[in-house]
């Protein structure tokens, strides 16, 4: 059987919420990606195109900094990866995350939350930052406990 990691990145706490329940009724490991800078109320302000989060997404070269860079990837076959959407793709966070580790010959399933938007470009973006040997599947959008268990079933 897999040793699967649930690596999570959440700004408001609700992504921190899903990964959670995930990791509690599968009895995964979990990790959370912390930028070495928080979040404020005001940096996720996508309405104002000078916050923070606004100015990452024009930019995929501003990487926010990792808190640690403790995660043991290598102990793991497969990783659940949860991650707010923000415009349609992955913060540049877990961009960052991704390209700080060797994601090689492993599978990452994406789980994610959102206040409307679907997966979009994510798959493709997040691509970019991982070895070709690695493969990344979607899983889905505010999935229900149900739509997790039957995803998670088909990914061990």
């Amino acid at each position: 059987m897999s040793k699967i990691l649930i690596s999570y990145f959440s700004a408001t706490g609700t992504t921190k919420k899903l990964a959670e329940e995930i990791a509690k009724e599968f009895k995964f490991d979990i990790y959370e990606i912390k930028p070495k800078e928080l979040y404020t109320g005001k940096d996720l302000n996508w309405m104002n195109p000078l916050s923070r989060s606004s100015k990452e997404h024009r930019n995929k070269d501003i990487m926010p900094e990792l808190a640690d860079k403790n995660a043991n990837i290598s102990e793991y076959d497969k990783i659940i990866l949860c991650y707010p959407v923000w415009w349609y793709v992955a913060p540049n966070i877990v961009n960052n995350f991704l390209k700080t580790y060797d994601f090689s010959n492993k599978e990452i399933l994406l789980f994610a939350t959102s206040g409307g938007s679907k997966f979009g470009k994510t798959v493709q973006v997040l691509q970019e930052y991982i070895d070709n040997s690695c493969i990344i599947k979607e899983g889905a959008v505010n999935p229900s406990l149900n739509d997790i268990k039957e995803i998670i079933k088909n990914f061990i």
